[in-house]
């Protein structure tokens, strides 16, 4: 094994498993889905202040903050907005 590659297995196996793990979100057609800039309003207006907004497969994903002020991660339905999986800080 190169020097190289025994730095990648070591810093991914120092990962959490949550890092590497991603949401499974269900596949709509794109004519189906709720455009990204209506997503972002929609998400602002039930309190969620957005670092970043992308697209993750299949999900909506965002990082930054709820109504709460907690640190958030969420994959959302691209077609409803529901949540498909959330880590929230404590």
């Amino acid at each position: 094994m190169t020097r190289l590659t025994a730095t990648l297995v070591l810093g991914l196996a120092a990962l959490p498993l949550s890092a590497l793990a991603s949401a499974h979100c269900e596949a709509h057609p794109k004519s189906e889905w709720i455009k990204e800039g209506d997503a972002r309003a929609k998400l602002l207006e039930q309190g969620y202040k957005i670092r970043k907004f992308k697209v993750e497969g299949q999900c909506y994903e965002i990082y930054g903050w709820n109504k709460d002020g907690k640190k958030v991660e969420i994959y959302f339905d691209t077609k409803t907005l529901d949540i498909v999986k959330a880590e929230i800080e404590k």
